[in-house]
């Protein structure tokens, strides 16, 4: 890569105060950067989706480095689960909008920038006009839809898309740009997964670092794109595994027939994502299982009714918090453990939020169980509106 993607006359208006040039002094004595690209950063328009795991750090060190106008992207409230890995938040943000306790965090990091704060989801009737305003995206998003529609747009857009995504122990980035001669999001994976098959963060957890060191990779690539230095991440996955401290590379190629930037695109305008990824369905047959509340749940177990309460989380999950005397059956070991349950008995399946259990509850209706039942909200909606004396996770 020789060529940065911010143009030349817009990055010549940018000017330096002496505060900036001495704020900016280790960038400015390598021979690659000088004041010449500090002006680059400076005149340099990011939009990050999120500003969560991926999106803490990436701000972070876009604000460090002097970009000049970074939007954020996001709709939720601090939780005290969040702090673990989003390092844009404090424990005195919790219940506060992560754009206000990130706009506070990112000013402190750097005054001189200027923040463009967007509270709202980055949703299909929202997304072009988003991303029409800046000159790169980090996708720090943490779901299927969300990606999807900011690959669809930023190619359209000819705008590159820095991608990172985590799970666990393992993170991985790359540079989304089909104008710039790579792939998209698409050809890498054409289809989402079946809902349901991929848990997120809330069900699998992820180690509180990883989003960091995923994060400042993305911000670096970023910087690079702006720079105009050494060899992007596009057309090429890195992959991180964590517990082996070892990275990964591999070469991804434009798919021709990619329905989005291949050489017949069949898809030009946003679609239904939701429905694309199929969430709308996994919601639905949730829905339409039977289902009791926590409240008609504490209701029986107060009135001593004959039932078995059936948890399908984890053991580990359950050694945080656990309705007293359930029985554990995690969901994959329940095919092969039917026969410890009793088909005429009433069932209550429970899991944290309710997606899990209620695949349970599928299973064991379509095996002759006619008395199984869901509980809505699982075992969060039980510790928020039963037990608050419950660990929460």
């Amino acid at each position: 890569m020789t060529k940065s993607i911010i143009d030349e006359q817009r990055s010549a208006q940018a000017q330096l105060s002496n505060e900036e040039i001495t704020r900016y002094s280790r960038h400015l004595i390598m021979p690659e950067v000088t004041i010449e690209g500090q002006k680059r950063l400076k005149a340099a328009r990011v939009l990050c989706i999120g500003a969560g795991g991926l999106g803490s750090p990436a701000a972070l060190y876009l604000a460090a480095a002097g970009v000049g106008t970074i939007g954020l992207v996001d709709f939720d409230n601090v939780d005290l689960s969040n702090l673990q890995r989003q390092i844009l938040h404090g424990t005195k943000d919790v219940g506060r909008k992560k754009l206000e306790s990130a706009r506070d965090r990112l000013h402190d990091a750097n005054p001189n920038i200027d923040l463009e704060l967007h509270d709202c989801r980055f949703t299909s009737a929202n997304a072009q006009d988003l991303v029409a305003r800046y000159d790169i995206v980090v996708d720090g998003s943490d779901n299927f839809p969300t990606r999807y529609l900011s690959n669809d747009v930023c190619v359209w857009a000819r705008k590159p898309n820095v991608y990172g995504s985590v799970f666990r122990f393992d993170g991985q980035s790359t540079v989304f740009a089909p104008h710039l001669g790579g792939p998209c999001y698409r050809c890498m994976f054409p289809e989402p997964p079946p809902a349901g098959t991929v848990p997120n963060c809330a069900e699998a957890g992820v180690l509180g670092v990883l989003p960091g060191i995923i994060g400042m990779i993305q911000t670096t690539e970023t910087i690079k794109l702006i720079l105009g230095l050494g060899e992007s991440l596009i057309g090429r996955l890195l992959h991180f595994d964590a517990l082996k401290m070892k990275f990964r590379e591999f070469n991804l190629r434009r798919d021709p027939q990619c329905p989005v930037c291949g050489e017949n695109p069949t898809i030009t305008s946003p679609i239904d994502y939701e429905e694309f990824c199929d969430t709308n369905t996994e919601t639905a047959v949730s829905a339409a299982l039977p289902t009791i509340s926590v409240h008609e749940l504490k209701q029986k177990i107060d009135a001593k009714a004959l039932m078995v309460i059936l948890d399908v989380r984890e053991p580990f999950e359950y050694e945080i918090a656990r309705i007293e005397n359930s029985k554990l059956i995690p969901l994959d070991e329940l095919p092969e453990r039917l026969g410890e349950l009793n088909q005429d008995a009433e069932i209550v399946a429970l899991c944290h939020g309710g997606m899990r259990s209620a695949r349970a509850v599928e299973f064991l209706r379509t095996n002759g169980f006619a008395r199984a039942f869901n509980l809505a909200g699982g075992i969060d909606a039980w510790a928020n509106e039963i037990d608050p004396t419950m660990p929460k996770y």
